[in-house]
């Protein structure tokens, strides 16, 4: 008999619906799984038991009722420690925000409560969010499910590692350059970019606030999506019946394809493979257009990254990991002419990107060109660790660029993602796309 901890998000939605699942005890059982696990600590930065236990209880009110507010009306999920949580200490993995304790709830989390979602506690990641590896020894380094000894790729690695670990069924990261869809990609899940400004960033500790997005780490696309409908308070995509006979794919060859690891590349081809054999058409695109936007990203990240922290930073130096501080400092030296020509390249990069993919239902790439970096390696080596962080981020970081939505779903072999990029806002159809792809991934 399968644990209930090892239940996918709708699952554990649906037995709550059939009276077969009580919330509080679901709610009990995980916290219990998260207390006895020994990598609890690399995974959680604090557990909410009390607000778990009360939201829990509520949840079987409503059930006992027949008043359930959402089909995850009593699932326990964890938070990426950016959301702000009323009452309970929130950093973004950072010294510079030690201690910090909101008074109210991120504007998501106040929706996902609304719609019955239980708070489990929130999770570590790279440091105010700036790293897609996960290292943070300011903190903690959430553990790859794959290797222990690796990084779970960032900054949502806790955020992942609840999920993979079978500590909480889903997880709410947040992406600026790949950091809900790395930590997914690396621990095997489903990993949904949204459109920039599609669900609220109000009371989310900023990164980058032109790119910080809102988005679930999850077994399925089908807790993908429903995850999505609780954050946002909206109704969820309509899965079923989803086929991939017919559609037509681009597979992005322009950078995302260069100086792969053999075992993202040979998963990304059998994918493929899988695709089409379910009767999807795929057809190599080129986009020499995205490289100069590309590479104008270091100096476009840097500088709103600076503008945001260089008070706090400047204050207190010494309590951040360096490579992280190095990395916002960067931004201190580009002129705002040089930012906003930047920009202007992003706008006319994007307006060319929906003309050459307009005849494609999705645009396909490996989600990572790269396997998890052991800890111990990106520890003694920093110039190691910038190179690695720079490769990490270098294929999801596009999608960023282009604006759309995009999801990154298992391949079958460890740690290798293949992610489908959709249209700014087309997140239904996205997912439809991405549970006809599971299916042929299966």
């Amino acid at each position: 008999m399968t644990k209930v901890t090892d239940q996918t998000a709708a699952d554990l939605g649906r037995g709550i619906a059939k009276g077969e699942i009580d919330p509080v005890t679901l709610a009990e059982d995980f916290l219990n799984e998260i207390n006895a696990h020994p990598m609890r600590d690399r995974i959680y930065a604090r557990i909410t038991p009390d607000r778990a236990l009360a939201e829990a209880t509520a949840a079987k009110t409503r059930a006992d009722l027949g008043l359930r507010r959402h089909p995850l009306d009593g699932v326990p999920i964890s938070w990426k420690d950016l959301y702000d949580t009323a009452g309970i200490v929130t950093e973004a993995g950072s010294g510079l925000l030690a201690g910090r304790i909101p008074d109210r709830d991120a504007e998501v989390l106040r929706n996902a409560t609304q719609n019955g979602l239980v708070c489990l506690g929130k999770t570590h990641m790279s440091e105010l969010a700036f790293s897609g590896l996960g290292l943070n020894p300011v903190t903690a380094t959430a553990p790859c499910v794959n290797d222990p000894e690796a990084v779970a790729g960032g900054s949502s690695s806790g955020a992942a590692a609840s999920v993979a670990f079978r500590l909480a069924p889903a997880g709410v990261g947040s992406d600026t350059g790949g950091s809900v869809r790395l930590p997914a990609c690396w621990n095997d899940l489903v990993g949904l970019k949204t459109t920039s400004g599609l669900l609220s960033l109000s009371g989310v500790v900023p990164l980058i606030a032109s790119f910080d997005t809102v988005g679930p780490l999850c077994r399925t696309v089908e807790d993908a999506a429903l995850m999505l409908s609780a954050l946002q308070g909206a109704p969820a995509p309509d899965l079923s019946g989803a086929t991939l006979q017919g559609r037509r794919f681009a597979a992005l060859q322009t950078i995302v394809m260069d100086d792969l690891d053999e075992a993202p590349a040979r998963a990304y081809a059998q994918s493929l493979d899988r695709l089409r054999a379910a009767g999807a058409t795929i057809e190599p695109i080129d986009f020499p257009q995205i490289a100069q936007p590309h590479a104008d990203s270091g100096m476009l990240y840097t500088s709103e990254a600076w503008a945001t922290w260089r008070d706090a930073i400047s204050a207190q130096p010494n309590v951040m990991f360096a490579p992280i501080r190095e990395r916002f400092e960067a931004g201190a030296t580009h002129s705002a002419a040089d930012f906003i020509a930047a920009w202007q390249r992003i706008h006319a990069m994007r307006a060319d990107w929906a003309k050459a993919t307009a005849g494609f239902d999705a645009v396909l790439c490996p989600t990572a060109p790269n396997l998890p970096e052991k800890v111990e390696t990106l520890m003694e080596q920093g110039e190691t660790y910038v190179q690695a962080n720079l490769r990490t981020l270098r294929n999801t970081r596009i999608g960023n660029l282009l604006g759309g939505a995009i999801i990154t779903l298992p391949t079958g072999t460890p740690s290798c993602g293949i992610s489908l990029m959709g249209t700014p806002l087309g997140e239904h159809r996205l997912l439809r796309l991405a549970a006809a792809a599971e299916a042929a991934l299966a």
